[in-house]
């Protein structure tokens, strides 16, 4: 090879070395800007995620802070968070926090929705000594302050929520066990308050309605409109919904609240106790205009609340009775009146769910298990009441996590 010939090859390879070392020189520099915005941007985002945690941890502990951060030192960044209302009928907030890190920003949203007790298939303060036993199946969310008393092997399907017990599982006999195909939490406090009828009053007498001053209210539901009366002669008044309780709360101040028919959107009815009454009877069959186990888009929600009972009521309709609502029964609980005397009356079908004080009966069984008096029951929770809420219903006075973006 002659000598021009070895200088081109040289020159060659110095132009390839030169160019691969530009390459390798760039390759490197942007790794090293990559891994350092890479850097910038988990450090952004841990920052924002932790002001996230921080702000709901104030809202667990105290509901009502509104106060948030701004600009909190954090890991070499700033962290702020705002708590803003989203809305007023749910009590729904938004916590938007944001994390900053040499120029890198990250935001982390999360909602929040007031915890009510309509969201509960079932939930109770006692037990009233009564055993769950195997023909007993509850679908939804479950709590009970008391023991959980299983007798053989009752069934529990809390879905993505929960079966709470205070005080633990307590078992009629070594072969007893509750079958749950869910979650167990053991030690949640979560008593029902005194205040859930007294702050619903209050709601019915700002933009709802009150009865005052009669011993006992008959409200007969008619689509989007109410009938009313005071005594069952009476006639009936009727009024559109919408404008006799803007705010879909109605309560019977004092006195005995007797329902039924059939409702078409939104609202709760109730009965306060003083010195009388207190009870809300369910006279004949109370159900939603449009059924939502058949068109799921159902906006028709019903909260009852009774300061003490709630009484599926003692007359002559002795062949079922079908009940759509979330039942709260703050000092009493849900059963049928005169369980043990009245005549053979088929089913409770129940579609909701029951927050009682303590467990009442709704019927008797002779000794082979059949039903004697009264009724048997046929109860399905409404899925909805885990997001959705008729109006003012009462709160168990914390907030959930129902919503997290980041």
């Amino acid at each position: 090879m002659g000598g021009k010939a070895i200088l081109l090859l040289v020159a060659g390879f110095s132009v390839i070395f030169l160019v691969l070392g530009q390459n390798f020189n760039r390759v490197s520099n942007n790794s090293a800007t990559n891994y350092s915005s890479y850097y910038a941007h988990n450090m952004s985002h841990n920052i924002a995620v932790s002001g996230a945690n921080l702000a709901v941890n104030q809202i667990f502990l105290t509901p009502s802070w509104t106060t948030g951060y701004s600009n909190v030192s954090m890991s070499g960044g700033t962290m702020s968070a705002t708590v803003i209302l989203i809305n007023p009928v749910t009590n729904a907030i938004r916590i938007t926090a944001t994390g900053i890190y040499y120029g890198d920003t990250s935001t982390v949203i999360v909602n929040l929705q007031q915890s009510y007790f309509s969201k509960f298939a079932y939930c109770s303060n006692s037990e009233n000594g009564v055993w769950w036993a195997n023909q007993d199946t509850v679908n939804g969310p479950f709590h009970t302050q008391d023991y959980l008393n299983v007798n053989g092997h009752p069934v529990f399907n809390p879905g993505t929520n929960y079966v709470g017990t205070y005080k633990g599982i307590n078992k009629y006999n070594s072969s007893s066990s509750p079958i749950i195909n869910g979650n167990l939490r053991v030690g949640d406090n979560l008593t029902i308050p005194s205040t859930g009828v007294s702050t619903l009053e209050a709601l019915s007498t700002s933009g709802g309605h009150t009865f005052t001053g009669h011993d006992t209210v008959f409200l007969a539901f008619a689509g989007d409109s109410i009938r009313y009366k005071y005594a069952y002669n009476n006639s009936w008044t009727s009024a559109k919904t919408s404008t006799f309780a803007p705010n879909g709360t109605i309560v019977a101040d004092n006195a005995i609240l007797r329902i039924q028919g059939t409702l078409t959107g939104k609202l709760t009815v109730g009965a306060s106790y003083t010195s009388k009454g207190g009870n809300v009877y369910i006279d004949d069959d109370v159900v939603y205009t449009t059924d939502p186990r058949i068109n799921s888009s159902s906006t028709d929600l019903l909260g009852i609340v009774a300061q003490n009972n709630v009484y599926v009521a003692d007359n002559p309709n002795t062949a079922n009775v079908h009940i759509d609502a979330a039942i709260y029964a703050q000092s009493g609980g849900f059963g049928a009146q005169n369980y043990n005397t009245r005549a053979k009356s088929g089913y409770i079908y129940l579609l909701g769910g029951i927050t009682q004080n303590g467990r009442l009966a709704v019927g008797t069984l002779d000794s082979y298990g059949n039903l004697s008096t009264g009724f048997s029951k046929n109860y399905t929770y409404d899925n909805r009441l885990l997001v959705n809420v008729p109006p003012n219903f009462p709160s168990t006075g914390s907030y959930e996590v129902i919503s997290w973006f980041e």
